[in-house]
């Protein structure tokens, strides 16, 4: 199994997830993504390279301008880890649906 820590670091952060939401809409430039938030460029462009090393970003140059695209594959290997413990869920979710059954009877 791959080694999934820079995908889920790219993840952890609510300003990542914000900017993962904006590039599933559209690519971006850095100012397209800065002028979202309260922050500097160079603040937001570290927060970029964080998602290219968690492999949710690539980057290409169009002239002067860095454009950023999701790549919303890099996520299915943090969906599979996630799928791992449903059965978890599913159980608990079982038992409360008998719970309430027999709390109606």
């Amino acid at each position: 199994m791959q080694d999934i820590q820079p995908t889920f670091r790219a993840i952890a952060d609510p300003t990542r997830r914000a900017i993962i939401g904006m590039l599933a809409d559209k690519e971006m430039t850095v100012g397209d993504v800065a002028s979202h938030f309260d922050m500097t460029r160079p603040a937001v462009a570290k927060h970029l390279g964080i998602l290219r090393e968690g492999g949710l970003v690539t980057v290409r140059a169009e002239g002067r301008e860095r454009v950023h695209t999701l790549d919303p594959h890099a996520l299915r290997p943090v969906e599979q880890w996630i799928e791992h413990f449903s059965h978890f869920w599913d159980t608990k979710l079982s038992a409360l649906k008998t719970a309430i059954e027999k709390d109606e009877s």
